[in-house]
């Protein structure tokens, strides 16, 4: 009680329908957030278990207080302990008299939490923030902003780094956890679940795909545009179009594509998400990214990586509880 899970479900060939958080609120009470509509797919896996699901879309709002000041304004006006709430937590508890549920939890990669109430307390609550947010120069933020943001921190997107496999028609658009980096939420030794069986046929004869970072070369784009008399474009949002990807030595050899990216302001770098042959899975090795600049087509190269490019230490961090573990006198052997 009072921890998140971040997960995905599967379908029963092992290819994720959806990704998103388990919240468990009380002994016998969790709430589910995901990306795309899940509760007729969850009902359908109820029969047999002493288990009820409500969806609570239209009456539980949900608002996400991101980035490095975010725990100090919560600490000025909600009665929860901020400093011992750690991160994937959550706590009950009100702010400025309004019964709320606080997570440490986001999805911008920083410092940050979300905050849930009644849907009629939304405008109350957003208000109360941008009030105690003042001093910290609290600034409203859109999808546009949550785009660039996400990509930074490597977190993938329903409907764009990968998809629905219930809505897809062909197998080729279906993705199984591994090959989206999320192995580490997969227990194959716990008790039956969908996909099951396909997972572990995976886990044991390894994945085709892998999902991968990829640091964009920045003078080689600089000069493509150059011949034409251009500057490279610098778009001030996110993009998610898949982008061919080559082989590095043979540009006619396809090995992936990019799904989405962005110029990253916070790493001043041209960086995207990107689903390649496994075999290409290595850190440093450079591919070819694809290019469309006055209609046509050229190459840069490209780094693989990690997909998680931004990672700060406070995202994690409780300084409170840090301080007084360090302040702890250290045991002296007597003899």
């Amino acid at each position: 009680v009072g921890r998140v899970a971040y997960l995905c479900w599967c379908n029963d060939e092992g290819k994720v329908i959806d990704d998103g958080t388990v919240m468990h609120i009380s002994e016998n009470e969790f709430f589910v957030t995901s990306a795309d509509p899940s509760y007729l797919w969850l009902s359908r896996f109820t029969r047999g278990f002493d288990a009820t699901i409500e969806d609570v879309t239209d009456t539980v709002a949900g608002l996400a207080l991101q980035g490095p000041t975010s725990r100090d304004i919560l600490k000025q006006c909600v009665d929860i302990n901020m400093d011992t709430l750690k991160f994937f937590g959550i706590r009950e508890g009100k702010l400025d008299n309004i019964p709320v549920r606080v997570s440490r939890t986001g999805y911008t990669g920083d410092l940050g939490y979300e905050i849930w109430t009644e849907n009629a307390n939304a405008l109350r609550l957003w208000d109360a923030l941008m009030a105690h947010g003042k001093n910290y120069n609290i600034t409203p933020a859109g999808l546009d902003a949550l785009d660039m943001t996400r990509i930074e921190a490597g977190l993938i997107l329903n409907g764009a780094d990968y998809y629905n496999a219930s809505h897809m028609l062909i197998e080729a658009r279906m993705s199984t956890p591994y090959e989206l980096g999320l192995g580490w939420t997969v227990n194959l030794k716990r008790s039956n679940f969908n996909g099951q069986a396909a997972l572990m046929q995976e886990k044991e004869e390894g994945s085709i795909w892998a999902m991968v970072g990829l640091d964009i070369n920045w003078p080689e784009l600089e000069a493509v545009y150059n011949k034409y008399g251009l500057p490279p474009e610098v778009d001030g949002h996110a993009w998610r179009t898949s982008i061919p990807i080559y082989d590095n030595n043979d540009h006619n050899k396809q090995i992936g594509y990019a799904t989405s990216g962005t110029w990253s302001p916070s790493l001043k770098k041209n960086i995207a998400i990107a689903t390649i042959q496994k075999k290409y899975d290595t850190p440093g090795k450079r591919i070819q990214f694809e290019v469309t600049v006055e209609h046509t087509r050229h190459l840069v190269s490209a780094i693989v990586g990690p997909t998680q490019f931004f990672n700060p230490e406070r995202k994690r961090s409780n300084p409170a509880l840090d301080k007084e573990v360090k302040q702890e006198p250290k045991a002296k052997a007597v003899k």
